[in-house]
């Protein structure tokens, strides 16, 4: 480990890692000197992100993955364990956000996004948090990182059912630090404000979406870039094995 190397010497498992949010970090985590597995639906992505992480020297493994299925997201386990070892750094990063009025009654949005924004972050722990708790009880650092969204605690008209899963994941992350902490195992929980992500994109309300209510945020606000969050990721994973970053909320300057 040096300093330009901060992370050297462990192992990362970042979900969502096909684009965005969960990409950037990824990339800098490896920057860092973590091995990192990278798990996402979209291999033709993975590979192309695994092969730019490579040529910059470090060391990346594109690892398919639905986090809907649990057995799909065991058997990644199993792969990245094969490949890699135990992980001791797991980076919760996918997401999907869908508004829409709640009247609408849209269920099939309503399922996708609790199906990945809360159950797919608990299958994403039940598969690996055996490797985080084994490696802090090796006196190893052993990091759990959700990836919120403001969304959690702030009200957006249209955002109903999204603002809830990402409360229930800001309280998910709070419940696990009482049973992971005791165990030397650090959970962080990262509330972004508005991002530039491709999140906007899935949005297929016209009215909501690039050409319509996110992008005039986007004009009058000024996003952050995924970079942004990712630095903070590696940032709070770096610290001491004594310090926690327990909540973590980043905002553009511009919005309140």
């Amino acid at each position: 480990m040096t300093s330009s190397t901060p992370l050297a010497g462990r192992t990362a498992v970042v979900t969502g890692a096909a684009s965005g949010i969960g990409a950037a970090t990824a990339r800098a985590l490896a920057a860092q000197g973590a091995a990192v597995a990278l798990l996402a639906r979209r291999e033709d992505r993975l590979k192309d992100l695994s092969e730019e992480i490579t040529a910059a020297g470090g060391r990346a493994l594109p690892v398919v993955a639905d986090l809907t299925d649990q057995a799909s997201v065991d058997a990644a386990a199993g792969l990245v364990g094969a490949a890699l070892g135990r992980v001791d750094l797991v980076v919760a990063a996918a997401g999907v956000m869908l508004p829409n009025p709640l009247h609408d009654g849209r269920i099939d949005e309503w399922t996708r996004m609790i199906d990945t924004n809360v159950t797919g972050v608990l299958r994403t722990v039940r598969a690996f948090t055996g490797d985080l708790v084994a490696a802090a009880a090796a006196g190893s650092a052993a990091d759990l990182v959700t990836v919120s969204s403001i969304g959690a605690h702030v009200v957006f008209p249209n955002y109903a059912v999204y603002g809830a899963t990402k409360a229930a994941l800001t309280h998910l992350a709070a419940s696990l630090r009482s049973e992971l902490g005791p165990r030397d195992v650090r959970v962080t929980n990262i509330e972004p404000g508005l991002t530039d992500t491709e999140l906007a994109s899935h949005v297929d309300n016209p009215a909501l979406g690039p050409d319509g209510q996110i992008g005039a945020m986007f004009e009058a606000i000024g996003p952050l870039a995924a970079e942004d969050v990712a630095d903070l990721v590696a940032y709070a994973v770096g610290r001491p094995p004594r310090v926690n970053l327990r909540q973590i909320v980043v905002l553009p300057t511009r919005q309140a």
